[in-house]
């Protein structure tokens, strides 16, 4: 809005039912509320001088019709004069005006007009592990191996999600875990669709694929410091790749499809060059979704074929199982899987929130086809888990995932709040032997306590304990089975 513009509206409305003779007046502005004050002060700006002007009949005993019309057209730019006023408290706080906020969720800027947002978040999780009974051998030879104790920044990601137009959102994010730099979540979502009246998510980039609970789940959300024994068969094959997904995403169901090529890691070759790709689906309903009561199923499928050098998602497709991230000791292992023509999975999941309780699990099977000669392999895993929080919260669930605790007080040695404690435990097995790969059969226990302090601060403690092996990777020196490796394990986290 030009100020001559804004200057004529206030004379028009300035010179309203005056009968008296014209005066001067200086008007001022508030810079920051856009109200219009007569006196000058903190935070106002002159506006210009102003005068008042009789534009009445000094008599209004009998009107011509000259006077009725003039007194018309009068009302009319009086109107308009308001209307100008309206349109320039509406322009001097649209998108040009920014709010600012800084809270649990990080720092986040949006315009008056909520047509854009951005939000700066990340994640530290630094942890430390320790390991016993470890002092073991390489199958079939006298090589010592042993579980690596010490510490680690498991995650340092850095977060940048932001909305254009209020239905096109994006999200980067960057991990510099290991001391390296690698692109996890980068991708654009549109979500400005409706097709019979159910709302559709249409995602491309860098994503999650759509296949299991577990691995759908942000680690920010787990109650264990890792996934667990099932997903040695998920991450390899149906963890972050490029593509394309749709989702329709309702409050008691979800469904997603979509098609993906291979992950961010650029190929460099011109000889076996073409991409792998896949496709998968995943599927939950919640028949009971209230906020302290909750039963999820779900359903997914997946189909992956490897690049033309053999890979999947950019790798030689192996199978193995680690007792912590930063141990190096890999209990079972199919080592390199080749001559793979197609991955066929199939996953199950179910799941009941009650109050503090949970209680749940998911089943996963691996089919994969060989060629040039390769025999057919079947691999399968599974978990249960169920959790208790002692100080009484639930966790919160939306759209097909379950979220963390959040506590009720926070911890304060002021104020004597607690924060929140939960009690977890997960049982696992997971079988990678079949025909002549014999990466071996395994289960484990882990044993969890959580203390969330605030809503972006948590403590997390693991015990895992390796119940019964069998073709291991490792054994003892004598031969024996390293049935009792116990792993400790300790977080703490901070994400926002």
């Amino acid at each position: 809005m030009k100020i001559s513009k804004l200057t004529l509206a206030i004379a028009t409305v300035l010179g309203a039912g005056v009968t008296s003779g014209a005066f001067a007046m200086d008007l001022y502005v508030d810079t920051k509320t856009k109200q219009i004050y007569a006196e000058p002060g903190r935070g106002r700006e002159l506006m210009g001088s102003f005068e008042k002007v009789d534009n009445a009949p000094a008599k209004a005993e009998k009107l011509d019709k000259a006077e009725i019309k003039a007194i018309r057209e009068d009302l009319a730019l009086k109107e308009n004069a308001i209307k100008a006023l309206q349109e320039h408290k509406e322009e001097s706080t649209g998108p040009s005006s920014v709010n600012v906020k800084l809270n649990d969720k990080g720092i986040q800027f949006e315009t008056a007009d909520k047509n854009f947002n951005f939000r700066l978040g990340g994640r530290i999780h630094a942890d430390a592990s320790y390991s016993m009974d470890d002092n073991l051998v390489t199958k079939g030879t006298t090589t010592h191996v042993e579980a690596n104790d010490g510490t680690e920044i498991r995650r340092g990601r850095m977060e940048f999600l932001g909305t254009f137009y209020k239905d096109w959102e994006f999200k980067s994010q960057v991990d510099f875990a290991d001391n390296s730099v690698s692109v996890k979540d980068m991708f654009v979502q549109y979500n400005g669709l409706k097709v019979a009246s159910l709302p559709l998510a249409i995602t491309f980039g860098s994503q999650k694929q759509a296949f299991s609970r577990e691995l759908q789940e942000s680690s920010n959300d787990m109650m264990f410091m890792e996934r667990s024994l099932m997903n040695t068969l998920n991450e390899p094959t149906v963890d972050r790749a490029i593509g394309l997904n749709v989702a329709t995403l309702n409050k008691n169901w979800t469904g997603q499809v979509g098609i993906y090529g291979d992950t961010v890691t650029a190929n460099t070759s011109n000889t076996t060059a073409d991409e792998g790709w896949s496709v998968n689906s995943r599927w939950t309903a919640a028949p009971i979704n209230e906020k302290t009561k909750v039963i999820h199923l779900g359903v997914a499928g997946n189909y992956r074929a490897p690049n033309a050098a053999g890979s999947v998602n950019d790798k030689a497709l192996s199978y193995s199982y680690e007792t912590s991230h930063m141990s190096n000791l890999k209990v079972l292992d199919t080592h390199a899987i080749t001559n793979i023509n197609n991955i066929k999975m199939v996953g199950l999941e179910a799941n009941g929130l009650y109050g503090p309780f949970t209680v749940g699990g998911e089943y996963t099977h691996t089919w994969l086809d060989r060629e040039n000669g390769g025999s057919n392999l079947a691999f399968d895993g599974w978990y249960g888990e169920a959790s208790w929080t002692i100080t009484g919260e639930s966790r919160k669930y939306k759209a097909g995932k379950f979220y963390k605790v959040d506590p009720a007080k926070n911890f304060s040695f002021k104020n004597g709040g607690l924060g929140a404690w939960e009690l977890a435990a997960r049982y696992a097995e997971a079988d990678l032997s079949d025909g002549n790969v014999r990466g071996g059969q395994m289960s484990n226990l882990t044993v969890a306590l959580n203390w969330y302090v605030n809503k972006n601060i948590r403590f997390m403690a693991d015990y895992n304990k390796v119940l019964e092996v069998k073709e291991s990777a490792v054994t003892t020196r004598d031969g024996g089975k390293p049935d009792n490796l116990d792993t400790f394990m300790v977080r703490g986290q901070l994400a926002f």
